[in-house]
This record gives structure tokens, sequence and C-alpha cells, in this order.
């Protein structure tokens, strides 16, 4: 299958005239309408990003520790599938694919839902090796996430049994393990010769990287109501920012956990159950001098790295990553709005309503997108009904869109000239 229409930042399928209106029902205007306007005081403003720069690699989840890619250089204007392979067991009722694959030195590693890690060449999809990380005496089939991350010839795996381990990448040999308090679902973080991971029990738990040490944990609050997920600490400038499901936000000082400043993103005035739950499933941002973050209750902020000031917010969330290019962040609502904002105050440039409904017109069966992600000037967003858009992230408008082979429920890996899709039926899929 190509990404012709899908992906073509310039091709003739844009260029072309609009078809005539097609026959049939209307969607009603309200299932389109944001509660998030764009500012007057931006119409004007061109939006102007930075340059595309390539990804040769994409070692963790996220792309860097800092979780700030600005904008993947993705040259080719149409994208082919090149090959799919199987990655091995993908989400069911009780395991779940929560973490991007990641990709390392021409090698992509992926973890699958019971917990076995592969690797498989990036030109081909031949798998390398395979490597069960489930301790024998397992017998809890509940293992619910679990990631990985890259740095120096090593994998370092979380698991949903609560276990950090480190692999030697190229002969599949694990070279540590080490108990922590409880499972994690997030992937881990890898920066500087130290492992950063957060359990579902709200901790943070820092690593030495060549020995699995405990080098500080912190503790968080508890929470009893949170999504299926987790956010990888964001690591840059000798500080990890640590969210956790009570929509606490923490900023420790590398060396030794000890706290800067924290805040806490909850919306006020929220009265149903779900966006009521304060948890910060999105990475969480560190860009130069602030730290952006996005909570399910409907609150999007940015703070300031060294003082925890907020500098501005938005009465808008989500439990996907924002993505920050230059002087704009992006980021998808749970109300399905794609909105770029200014990154130094927080307005609104542009908001985009993605469908909301399989059935727009009675509302029913949501829609849950994911991403976006910003490659080769365009933004790229998938759905659990297997549908990728890409809109561009000057104006908001729909460039094209298309189907894969599997329900999209992570966004897409980048590396080097190729685009790499998990399904979540375990299916790994390249694109070049």
């Amino acid at each position: 299958m190509g990404l012709t229409g899908l992906l073509a930042g310039c091709s003739s399928w844009l260029g072309e005239a609009e078809d005539p209106p097609l026959p049939g029902e209307r969607i009603s205007v309200l299932a389109l309408q944001s509660t998030v306007q764009p500012d007057i005081e931006l119409t004007d403003q061109r939006v102007i990003l930075p340059e595309p720069e390539p990804m040769v690699d994409w070692p963790q989840n996220g792309g860097y520790p800092s979780h700030a890619l600005h904008h993947v250089a993705l040259d080719n204007d149409v994208l082919e599938q090149d090959w799919s392979i199987d990655i091995g067991e993908g989400s069911m009722d009780d395991n779940l694919l929560l973490n991007q694959a990641i990709v390392a030195r021409g090698v992509i590693f992926t973890i699958d839902a019971s917990a076995e890690v592969r690797a498989f060449a990036a030109s081909s999809g031949k798998r390398i090796w395979s490597l069960e990380l489930a301790p024998e005496d397992e017998e809890d089939s509940t293992l619910l996430g679990g990631g990985l991350a890259y740095e120096a010839g090593v994998i370092y795996a979380t698991t949903g049994f609560a276990e950090i381990i480190a692999i030697d990448a190229p002969s599949a040999t694990i070279l540590w393990r080490q108990q922590v308090t409880a499972p994690m679902r997030s992937a881990p973080t890898v920066r500087g010769g130290r492992v950063f991971a957060i359990t579902i029990d709200n901790q943070t738990v820092a690593l030495n990287a060549r020995t699995g040490e405990t080098l500080w944990n912190h503790r968080g609050a508890s929470e009893g109501a949170s999504f299926i997920g987790g956010a990888s600490p964001a690591v840059d400038q000798g500080v990890v920012i640590s969210a956790y499901s009570t929509g606490e936000l923490y900023a420790l000082r590398v060396e030794n956990g000890q706290v800067i400043w924290s805040d806490a993103l909850a919306a006020a005035g929220r009265t149903d159950a779900v966006s009521a739950i304060a948890d910060i499933r999105g990475l969480p941002v560190i860009d130069n001098d602030l730290v952006i973050a996005t909570s399910n209750s409907g609150l999007t902020t940015a703070i300031d790295l060294r003082t925890g000031v907020r500098v501005w917010e938005l009465e808008a969330g989500g439990i996907q990553s924002p993505w920050v290019a230059g002087e704009y962040v992006y980021l998808l609502t749970n109300t399905n709005d794609l909105i770029a904002l200014r990154r130094r105050t927080g307005q609104v440039k542009w908001v985009t309503v993605l469908p909301r409904f399989t059935d727009p017109e009675d509302q029913e069966g949501p829609i849950v997108w994911t991403g976006p992600v910003l490659a080769g000037d365009r933004l790229i967003v998938g759905n659990e009904q297997g549908e990728v858009m890409t809109v561009s992230p000057y104006s908001g408008d729909i460039l094209g869109e298309d189907e894969v082979s599997g329900p999209i429920t992570l966004p897409p890996s980048v590396a080097g000239d190729s685009l790499y899709f998990l399904t979540a039926d375990a299916d790994l899929i390249a694109y070049r």
C-alpha cells in the first residue's frame, strides 16, 4: 500500500480542484465545532518552522530524552510501504502495546504485549534475534505495558513485572536485572549513564546504566484512577521531569532526585468521571527554558524549567504528547482538536477538528486519535480505525488521508528516510 495522498507534501492530488459535493446526508456542524478558538491577534502572523533535521535513529520513546524533536526530516513526497512484519503479541484485553518501536544503528527494537523483545533489520524487516523477559516463575499473565530505550549499544527495558533490564543490543545478552517497587507501563528514559523510569505507583527511580544500581528514587502521591499507560520522564539540562497519574509534575535534579519544583495539572470545574482524572499520559517536553505538558483533565501549560513558574496555561488537554517545533506547539486534545499554539504565550494560531465519531450523525462510535508527529512539513496523526491523516503545520488544512492495516494507538517513529507504524495488532509497517 502506498501513502500517496497521505504523505504527499506537494503532490498533484493536493493541487487539483476540489470535487463537487457528494450526495447524501450532511454532518451536523455541531460535530465539527471546537471549544478552542484562534486568537485574532495571530491572524496575520505566519507560522515559521525550523528547517527539518534528519533523525538517523529514534532511540527512545519520544525520540530524544528531552522529547523535543522540532521538525524531523522526511524528504520523500510520496512514501510507499516497503515491508510489514509481525512483532509478536498485540494488544488484547489483558496485555497491551503501550510504547513505540525504537531504532538505533540500522536495527529496530520492539517489545510486544507479552514482554518479548525483538530486533529487526531496518532495511528489510528480517528478524535478528528475540528475547523473552518474563521471569520463569512469573505466573501473572497480565503485564500491562513495558517499553524500551537505547544508549551506547545497550537496550534498557521496563516491564509489567516490576523489573528494569539491560540487554546487550548486538548479542541479546542480559547484562543486569533490577527489581523495583511496582510494575511500569511507560518506557524508560536514558541519558548520561543513568536510566530513569516511572512505576505505576508514581515513583521515579534512577539507576546506574552500567551496573543497574539504584541511585535514587522519588515518590509522588498515590492515585486510585488513571489510564493504562504512562509518560516517560523528560531529561535535559540536569533536570528530570516526572509526570504522574495524579496530574502532578515534578522537576528533579538528575544527580540526586532532589525536588526543584512541582505543579499540579488539574483543571477546575471538571465534573464528569473521565475528565476528572488528572492523569498526565502524554510525554512532557523540555524545550530550552520551558517545560510543556498536558493532562487529561483539560489543562496544558508551559512552565519555566528553573523556577517552576507557569508562563501560560490553556484550558484544553488530553492524553497525547505535545509536539514543540520552533516557536509553536502542536497539541491533540481529548475532543480531537488539533491545535497550534504560540510557544511563548500559549495563544492559539489555528484549530482543526478531526473526525470524532464513526457515525457523526448519531455521534456514536468515538474515534481516538494519536499524535502528532511533525515530519517533512506535515503533521501526522492516526486513529484506532487504522486511518492516517496529514495536516499542514502552517494552516491546519488537511493535506491527505489514507489507511494502514491495523489500529493505530501509538505515534509513528521516524528514522533515516523511513516512517514506522506499530499497530495495536503488533504489525510493524515501514514506509519509505
